[in-house]
């Protein structure tokens, strides 16, 4: 058998630490090792923990090598001085106009570049230059948001020459919330110049939905790979039915659910149908598993469906697995942003291995739109749609379940055959 090679993975993000941004490089690091690769993680001992979920640290293989180290931020002094507030999933793209909220989002534009995690580069890459003379790896791949985590591996490169990948779980200076930064023109000038410099000189990108990976391609001549995000065939184990037989129509959204994204369409015909039909209004409930804004939940309660909303929170992930599997509809409303059309939710994919219909709300030609289709799990309908909400939802679905190029298993290979390909250069 061949000696393993070792992986070194730069992520902010990593359990405890719950949410979406955590599962792509833990199921990655999970499946790394049958296919010849030791992932050795770094990240930082003291994060910002949004979400604490501990049952991901069961997908964290025993092969693997955590190198936690302290990082300083600037989040204790923004919430002393602007306070909690109201529950926000994203406040930059918030519908908040107050001063202190602009002042916020100037301050978070223009004095941390690219982000607030932006201090942290300088000490990690003093540190790993001198960890990777003791405990050599074969490449290096950075994970962002936040992409200061690329700037590290960008010192490395230039600092040792290792292999470096440069992973976008989004884009940069295109994500949807880039606009409502209000950046200043030098601030705006320094993020498009240390995007094109990451996307130069790493030795290969990955982009994560197919028109990311295509405004990557078309900016640098670094080969641009696409590889998505998906589900893990552990989590749903195909004996396991959850299916609860008793009369309820459970409507369910799972993860961050924020306030540019509340389909009101929806609740308006869930209210209309629940006054016309009380079978229907007293088997409905809306199921909401994970951050949700105020305003959608409000948004709720104000169309009379109060007694019909369950908002369970934060789930660990399990939980939420099992939300989607017990569902009779998965809804996914998309953000109202133009940019957002190129953007694939993660919970799509669990969405497709639960089996249950997809009603999704937002761009019918954007990328979960052709995901959706392509699997035949669902459909996608424009906000100003309403009847053909309701027809949806009343709809006997037969769906196709063409979702095997999405398993977790299958996306690592893929991975590892672009680390072969980019180490042997």
């Amino acid at each position: 058998m061949e000696d393993i090679k070792r992986l070194l993975i730069i992520t902010y993000y990593w359990p405890p630490t719950g949410g979406s941004g955590v599962q792509r490089w833990v199921k990655f690091s999970k499946y790394l090792p049958e296919y010849g690769w030791q992932p050795v993680i770094y990240t930082p001992e003291n994060p910002e923990r949004l979400a604490y979920d501990d049952s991901l640290l069961r997908d964290i293989p025993p092969e693997a090598e955590i190198i936690r180290r302290h990082i300083s931020e600037p989040y204790n002094f923004y919430r002393k001085l602007f306070g909690k507030g109201k529950q926000q999933v994203n406040p930059l793209s918030s519908n908040d106009r107050s001063f202190k909220s602009r002042l916020s989002r100037w301050l978070r534009g223009n004095l941390f570049i690219p982000d607030p995690r932006a201090g942290w580069v300088r000490p990690s890459a003093r540190y790993l230059c001198k960890y990777l003379k003791e405990h050599p790896v074969d490449a290096v791949i950075t994970t962002g948001p936040p992409q200061s985590m690329h700037l590290i591996g960008r010192e490395l490169k230039r600092r040792t020459g290792i292999t470096w990948i440069a992973d976008f779980r989004d884009p940069w200076t295109q994500m949807f919330y880039y606009k409502h930064l209000s950046l200043s023109r030098f601030a705006d000038k320094k993020h498009h110049r240390l995007e094109q410099s990451v996307l130069d000189e790493a030795d290969a990108v990955i982009a994560v939905s197919p028109s990311v990976r295509d405004d990557f391609a078309a900016q640098t001549s670094t080969p641009v790979e696409l590889i998505t995000n998906g589900f893990d065939p552990d989590d749903f184990p195909p004996q396991q039915d959850c299916s609860k037989d008793d009369g309820k129509f459970r409507i369910v959204h799972t993860g961050l659910f924020a306030a540019d994204g509340n389909p009101l369409n929806l609740w308006d015909v869930l209210a209309s149908r629940c006054s016309s039909n009380p079978d229907f209004a007293s088997r409905l409930e809306i199921r909401l598993a994970g951050k949700t804004d105020s305003q959608i939940t409000d948004a709720i309660r104000e169309r009379g469906l109060g007694e019909n909303l369950v908002n369970l929170g934060y789930l660990p992930h399990e939980k939420v697995v099992e939300e989607q599997r017990n569902a009779s509809l998965l809804i996914l409303p998309l953000r109202q942003e133009p940019e957002y059309a190129k953007v694939l939710p993660g919970k799509i994919f669990e969405y497709l291995a639960s089996g249950k219909p997809i009603l999704g709300i937002g761009q019918e030609d954007g990328a979960a739109a052709l995901i959706l289709k392509d699997a035949g799990a669902g459909k996608m309908f424009d906000w100003d749609k309403r009847d053909e909400l309701l027809e949806f939802i009343d709809d006997k679905h037969n769906l196709k379940k063409n979702i095997e190029k999405y398993n977790r298993r299958v996306l690592t290979a893929g991975l590892v055959e672009l680390l072969d390909k980019t180490t042997k250069k």
